[in-house]
């Protein structure tokens, strides 16, 4: 998208919204001088939530080594966290029928998985105390097996299922929330609590799970390795992660546009 589009809307941006693995940390899982120099730019002039679809203590742990003190999203939008405390500020559970479903479905399927619930993350069902999981990925796994994982899953209408490349890895993981519930969703809800529209959040990403959340900002980066989708999507295409592309994209095409 053009540089005039992009200065066609209101750029009265309040929050900025950061995936975590390949936008803000690469394959060592780190975030990188660069980076953190210029996410702290940005923090200085608006909240800063990392929207993943990692589990809470991920996003807690990245979120106070930054140290960024609005919400945090985990779970792919199912989750959200006051990273100061630890504490759950909303959720949007499965509910017991599904993640049970889904469970045994990646269990005789010898799929690894973990599952989330504000409480603590497990990745066997002896370990499941309760069923009613916010969030269930499949880990690790082959392209075509994430695909066949779709496919099994993307009629359901009562569960939300996404495929998402893991950098770290170079495989897959297929991500379920309750249906309806994406990281926009999360973006909705963190603008009631700031008093924001969607509209006046930034968004940046690099896959599959991220589209959602660059549908529904006022502008929008992908990150270089991002499939096309996403750089069609997009306001500004960064340089890749290990490249420092969230920092040039911060540098260079946000904070010039920021009021």
């Amino acid at each position: 998208m053009s540089d005039t589009a992009s200065s066609n809307r209101s750029n009265s941006f309040g929050v900025f919204m950061v995936d975590l693995d390949g936008t803000l940390i690469g394959r060592d899982e780190r975030i990188s001088p660069a980076v953190a120099r210029a996410v702290g730019l940005i923090s200085k002039r608006m909240p800063v939530c990392i929207a993943t679809g990692r589990e809470p203590r991920d996003v807690i742990r990245f979120a106070r080594e930054l140290g960024l003190t609005a919400p945090q999203v985990c779970d792919n939008g199912a989750l959200m966290l006051d990273p100061t405390t630890g504490k759950e500020v909303w959720s949007a559970p499965l509910g017991e029928r599904h993640s049970h479903h889904i469970v045994t479905t990646l269990i005789s399927r010898d799929v690894p998985f973990l599952a989330t619930h504000p409480g603590g993350t497990v990745t066997r069902a002896s370990e499941i105390s309760h069923w009613n999981l916010t969030r269930v990925s499949a880990l690790d796994i082959a392209e075509e097996v994430a695909e066949e994982l779709l496919a099994d899953f993307q009629s359901h209408p009562e569960i939300h299922v996404v495929k998402v490349f893991l950098p770290y890895n170079g495989l897959w993981a297929v991500d379920f929330t309750s249906a309806g519930v994406t990281k926009a969703t999360a973006a909705k809800w963190l603008g009631r609590i700031l008093g924001l529209e969607t509209e006046n959040m930034i968004g940046a990403g690099d896959s599959y799970n991220d589209l959602p959340l660059l549908e529904v900002c006022g502008l929008r980066i992908a990150m270089g390795e991002a499939p096309d989708e996403l750089k069609a999507l997009a306001d500004f295409v960064a340089p890749s992660v290990d490249e420092d592309g969230l920092a040039v994209a911060i540098e260079e095409f946000v904070l010039p546009r920021i009021s």
